[in-house]
């Protein structure tokens, strides 16, 4: 990317506020997109340009808080990503028309009742009516209401994933491009409802929705992979001997999760500056005169440990996304290598900058209870915490699909928690959540092997609390 285009992004996301209501955010993103500065399809023609967009706006985030960066990743990745990725060439074509109409997009994927299983629990469905040639979408009951869709109160259209039934068969969950607003209200058989007040984003609106019988065209699904031919009730034909449209929609994950281990880090970093400049400038009474509460030796130390952490890990979540980019330039899916990599710089980032953001709050004193100091907006990092992946299910499935290799694998201390789980285990399945302290630090072990494998001479502790309770 050239650095007039940074410059005119630095300078674009400058002007985005927070202090607004949800309608008049969306308003911003809308003009921002319009702009053209960052196309909507750049996340596959030019991805280095998509995440540093990323990373530029995330810069804000100690005075935004995480309404506005979310509202963002959510439309270029989630909507337009899933378009990009299971789309067929007239439904990618689209995007330009939207992005050019300033139209905004939401992803529907999280149900009331998958919670933190959300993609592996889809109970919307989605029944092809062969006589209409159109998808019906239900949401079966309560808990198959789509939950904290963030854009969905002024989205006008959206991505959402249904499991698919066609001639009384169940193919799985896809995902289908529908109109979710027309003329400012919700469309037909589609119900809207805000989530509620948040401890912080509250220029984001974050919606549940139900879907009563929502009627859509064929054209709706997104059909690169899998497709429904009509007549005779319908007949479902796979695309892509191998692929699946929810296989491929996950590859938004793997986006999502380096975009949000970038955000992670990004804020720490800038809350460290800002919080840096403070201290430096805060006489303390001494012995012989003053000094000033950096010199403080706690503190003075935690800000050397932030830096070293933080170097690490963005040299670390950076060969992820080299790795990554070239996968997203060339359509391929990451290898399982990679896609562990990439849980691990999600996991590592997020929870690192938590610790280590919890801790400057307490070795800096009463400042950290001002107003605009960055310290109010720290539940930004609560949302990298649960976003694309909660950290606490990546680290079980980092745990059990270590559980499953027998090989000799890391260090002595990772083979000895495998060795000891899988003992447990023999016993029955029970012995998991029994052992539920060694599946979390195998999970830690897998995490820092990792790091040594793309960073070499990588040393990091284990944030406080992520491991023992």
């Amino acid at each position: 990317m050239s650095a007039k285009w940074r410059e005119q992004w630095i300078e674009a996301v400058s002007q985005i506020r927070s202090d607004l209501g949800y309608e008049k955010s969306a308003e911003q993103l809308r003009a921002l997109q319009k702009t053209g500065l960052l196309r909507l399809t750049d996340l596959k023609n030019d991805p280095a340009k998509f995440f540093e967009a990323h990373r530029l706006l995330a810069h804000h985030a100690p005075k935004l808080g995480p309404g506005f960066w979310i509202r963002f990743t959510v439309h270029y990745n989630l909507f337009a990503g899933s378009v990009l990725a299971v789309g067929n060439d007239q439904q990618v074509a689209q995007l330009d028309d939207i992005q050019q109409k300033g139209l905004l997009g939401c992803f529907g994927l999280t149900e009331k009742l998958a919670g933190v299983n959300s993609g592996g629990v889809v109970k919307t469905t989605a029944e092809w009516d062969d006589a209409s040639k159109e998808f019906v979408i239900t949401s079966s009951d309560v808990g198959a209401h789509k939950n904290w869709i963030s854009q969905g109160l002024v989205g006008e259209l959206a991505v959402v994933v249904a499991d698919l039934h066609v001639a009384g068969k169940r193919c799985g969950a896809h995902a289908f491009l529908m109109q979710l607003r027309k003329d400012g209200q919700p469309a037909p058989n589609v119900e809207l409802g805000d989530m509620g007040r948040k401890t912080v984003g509250n220029d984001l609106d974050n919606a549940w929705i139900a879907f009563h019988g929502a009627r859509i065209p064929h054209s709706a699904l997104l059909n690169r992979y899998g497709d429904v031919q009509p007549g005779n009730g319908g007949t479902y034909i796979s695309k892509a001997k191998g692929l699946t449209n929810m296989g491929m929609i996950g590859q938004r994950l793997f986006s999502g999760r380096v975009a949000v281990a970038w955000a992670a880090l990004t804020f720490t970093r800038k809350l460290y500056e800002m919080t840096r400049q403070y201290s430096d400038h805060k006489k303390c009474w001494a012995p012989k005169g003053t000094s000033n509460l950096t010199s403080v030796p706690q503190l003075n130390h935690l800000y050397a440990r932030a830096d070293s952490n933080l170097a690490q890990l963005e040299s670390f979540v950076g060969e992820c996304e080299r790795q990554l980019n070239d996968c997203l330039r060339k359509d391929e899916i990451p290898s399982v290598a990679l896609q562990e990599a990439i849980a691990c710089a999600k996991i590592v980032a997020s929870e690192t900058s938590i610790d280590l953001c919890f801790r400057l709050k307490q070795d800096v004193g009463s400042h950290a209870l001002m107003g605009d100091t960055g310290f109010e907006q720290m539940d930004f990092l609560q949302a990298c915490k649960f976003a694309e992946g909660d950290s606490r299910i990546l680290m079980q499935k980092l745990a059990r699909d270590r559980v499953k290799t027998s090989k000799a694998i890391g260090s002595s201390e990772e083979q000895r928690l495998t060795a000891e789980l899988q003992a447990a285990l023999k016993g029955g399945a029970q012995a998991w959540d029994e052992n539920f302290d060694k599946v979390y630090d195998l999970a830690w072990h897998v995490v820092t092997r990792n790091i040594g494998t793309l960073c070499p001479g990588a040393t990091l502790r284990l944030p406080c609390g992520l491991s023992k309770l």
